[in-house]
């Protein structure tokens, strides 16, 4: 301490000032500590009563021995200049006299000596805290870890660095400590790498802070290294990352094995080095699990597997295999009740398995397993397991409860996909119900229908396609697709096409069609609650194709554009003017009409086969169009090319449904129709009756001679008595002969029956024994009146 009293900053015994007291107090002896200290000289001190230098009398800070001379304590004394000093001292008798050594010191410099040796104490003492001081030479000379400290990262006093870490990790180590010898710039929380020696394969990162120790001159003596043991907060860290995890990416698929495989992931590395999950087959299908407790077949299989450590060992239970039967016990019952399940070392291990009797093999090096339950609404689900066979660190009841937590959470995943999956197949087998064939092959054109149901959550859509054949060798071709998800679209879109269907039957233009499937679906929206309105809705797409004059006439309501590939030519989008979709109203349609020659191919497709999220559909039809085309000229086998324009997709479930309908054109060759026009006198019915039979004889088909005059007979006489002119007559030969009649009256015709004593009435009645089928459509302007005749049709005449 200098003469004003300021303590210095470091430990120094040149601080220390000792006096030689006799018995009576009288100095005897006065170093020169105490003259530095207190400013007196040993000639105006010796002789003297110590007590003279004593500035207060302060009793209560000094202890006294039994002969009453002052043993330690904290005094204030005079200094030569006038001011004062707080002193701790000390006395140590001296032996065969009576004197005693009086050793006193700054008190301020005695609290930080006491202070300093306390901390490093109890720095020492710490088991989370590791302390090392190295000298200059970065030699160890004091530690408070022992070489049979297997936890912690050195050995002992007397080491240096680079002896207790691997190669890669001493020469950084040694650098940053010198470093902070030469700067004096401290390290702080360093992250170090440690690999103990007698810990083979184990490295382990912890927080290295150091800084340099310096003698009361400021020169180094040395480093100070504290490296903090982070073991638990790091696990702790990590079981909360691995909560974290789990609550992100489990849960995220609604397909039970995807759901299985995120539980292993997650798992497998951050619990553990391999997982499984094993999963009831009941759950695999859709199905509730069945209630089992005790032994038997669990009716379980390998759902998903995760190994941080190579390949799923084959002597395993792999994928998809089915679990072989588990003896009954105790453990078996408690563990199916949701207790977890924990074997903390290798010989637990092989005893649980002899009381489970669970005969599976374990992976290599297995030396800890955690198993927990899968269970939700009280039903056994499956089970997950994890083993450690490279983590040398046993399993802690932490991690079983951790495993616990997450298999609670990843049951409850599992059951809302197990509910998915059996709604989504049961919306898929209604639909694929409601579905026409996949493929047809008339003399009109040959068809190939596609579909795919959505994924990943999406459900089942509305999409729908329909090949309905009409009157006169004509074909209806139908694609639609329902707003929404689920039965509700899937019962939607049936009652859709059960109105196609009945529309179709009644012959009416494409327009005409699509208007009254818009008048039905703001009915059906009518029938669903005000706020659910907005999302009933469809869209369609009808066209209706004749081989006869090899005219495709189509009408849309907000769907996608068809692309048609002509033969020997490029593939196009099909310009057409879309009105709104169905259910909008207040909206015209328009039929757009297009020539197609034998042989063109006709994509009708729903928005699931072109919608891409990173381009426009316009971009995307182009791009489907230019795959038909080189498809078509590559395959002649419309699957073929439906199965290529589907695997286009990926292999991974579409976000919306998808339904793709291929058209090949055909056509009735010319010398196969024949047709004629006649005035509105009843003279020409007897001109119209030979007209068809002398096209049946070039045709050969004289057999259908007798009833063909009789339907031309009847059908001319009535168009010319109620109709007028002109009045058209056509025949076409296919597999059945077609006989149509056109006139140009509105009028429609009805089947009824006469009674005895009427003279007429009984036309159409006729007409209606003599062919296979009949009816009427209309046009623009006019009707037309068709039949049918099977080409193998009997000779004889109707008894009329």
């Amino acid at each position: 301490m200098n003469a004003s009293g300021d303590p210095d900053e470091s430990f120094s015994l040149g601080a220390m000032a000792t006096a030689l007291i006799d018995s009576d107090g009288i100095v005897l002896r006065w170093s020169r500590g105490a003259k530095e200290l207190l400013g007196h000289t040993s000639a105006e001190i010796c002789g003297q009563p110590v007590g003279r230098l004593l500035a207060v009398e302060q009793d209560r800070h000094v202890t006294r021995c039994e002969s009453g001379v002052p043993e330690r304590g904290r005094v204030v004394l005079r200094h030569r200049s006038g001011g004062t000093v707080e002193v701790s001292f000390h006395t140590l008798p001296l032996e065969d006299c009576t004197d005693v050594l009086l050793v006193a010191a700054p008190a301020r410099d005695v609290t930080h000596w006491e202070q300093g040796a306390s901390f490093l104490h109890s720095l020492l003492a710490q088991d989370q805290i590791s302390v090392r001081i190295h000298d200059t030479d970065l030699s160890v000379v004091r530690t408070n870890l022992a070489s049979d400290n297997p936890g912690g990262p050195f050995r002992t006093a007397g080491g240096r660095p680079h002896e207790d870490l691997a190669a890669e990790y001493a020469r950084d180590a040694e650098e940053a400590l010198r470093q902070v010898l030469r700067t004096g710039e401290p390290v702080l929380n360093r992250e170090q790498l440690l690999r103990p020696p007698y810990i083979s394969g184990r490295t382990s990162s912890v927080p290295l802070t150091a800084f340099r120790l310096e003698d009361a001159l400021g020169h180094p003596t040395g480093v100070a290294v504290v490296f903090t043991n982070a073991t638990e907060p790091q696990r702790a860290r990590a079981r909360l990352d691995l909560r974290q995890a789990a609550a992100l990416r489990i849960g995220g698929s609604l397909d039970v094995t995807r759901t299985a495989q995120d539980l292993v992931d997650v798992l497998v590395p951050g619990l553990g080095d391999m997982a499984w999950v094993d999963i009831a087959e009941a759950v695999l299908e859709g199905e509730e699990a069945t209630k089992l407790l005790g032994g038997g077949q669990m009716h379980m299989r390998r759902a998903a597997v995760a190994s941080a450590v190579g390949p799923w060992p084959d002597s395993m239970l792999q994928p998809g295999e089915a679990m072989p039967p588990w003896e009954d016990s105790p453990e078996l019952r408690q563990f199916q009740k949701g207790q977890t399940f924990l074997a903390a070392d290798r010989a637990t291990v092989l005893t649980a398995d002899k009381r489970f009797g669970h005969p599976l093999a374990y992976p290599e090096g297995l030396h800890s397993v955690v198993a927990a339950p899968l269970i939700a609404r009280r039903a056994l689900l499956g089970l997950v397991g994890v083993w450690r066979t490279e983590q040398p660190d046993p399993f802690e009841p932490e991690d079983a409860d951790l495993l616990a937590e997450i298999a609670s959470r990843a049951a409850l995943s599992l059951d809302n996909a197990r509910r998915y999956t059996r709604e989504h197949r049961a919306a898929v087998a209604l639909q694929q119900r409601l579905l026409p064939r996949a493929t047809s092959d008339t003399a009109t054109a040959e068809t190939a229908g596609f579909y795919r149901p959505a994924g990943g959550g999406a459900e089942i859509s509305g999409d729908w396609y329909d090949v309905l054949p009409l009157p006169s060798l004509r074909v209806a071709l139908v694609v639609g697709d329902v707003f929404g998800h689920g039965l509700a679209a899937t019962a939607t879109m049936g009652r859709l096409r059960t109105a196609v269907h009945t529309l179709a039957d009644l012959e009416l233009d494409p327009t005409e069609l699509v208007t009254h499937l818009d008048d039905l679906m703001q009915q059906l929206a009518d029938e669903v609650p005000p706020a659910q309105r907005d999302a009933v809705g469809a869209t369609c797409l009808y066209t209706v194709y004749d081989p006869v004059t090899r005219r495709c006439s189509l009408a849309s309501a907000g769907h996608c554009p068809p692309v048609v590939v002509q033969p020997h030519g490029p593939a196009r989008a099909i310009g057409i003017s879309p009105g709104p979709p169905l259910g909008v109203g207040g909206m015209p349609f328009e039929t757009t009409t297009i020539d197609l020659p034998p042989g063109s191919v006709l994509a009708l497709y729903t928005d699931g086969l072109i919608t891409r999220d990173d381009q426009d559909l316009e971009a995307t039809t182009h791009h489907l169009a230019y795959r038909l085309s080189e498809l078509c000229r590559n395959h002649g086998d419309l699957i073929d090319i439906g199965r290529a324009l589907m695997a286009d997709l990926g292999e991974a479930p579409p976000s919306d449904d998808v339904a793709l309908l291929l058209v090949r054109t055909r056509a009735i060759p010319p010398e196969h129709t024949a047709t004629w026009e006649f005035a509105a006198d009843p003279a020409v019915v007897s001109n119209a009756r030979k007209a068809a039979t002398r096209q049946l004889t070039v045709w050969g088909l004289e057999q259908l001679a007798f009833t063909t005059e009789l339907i031309v007979s009847e059908l001319v006489t009535n168009a010319i008595r109620h109709a007028g002119g002109p009045v058209g007559l056509r025949l076409i030969r296919d597999h059945v002969l077609v006989c149509e009649v056109t006139d140009p009256s509105n009028t429609q015709p009805r089947l009824r029956r006469a009674r005895t004593t009427d003279e007429g009435g009984r036309g159409l009645f006729l007409i209606a024994q003599l062919s296979a089928r009949w009816g009427s459509r209309y046009g623009l302007s006019g009707k037309t009146i068709w039949t049918e005749q099977s080409l193998t049709a009997p000779t004889t005449s109707p008894d009329t």
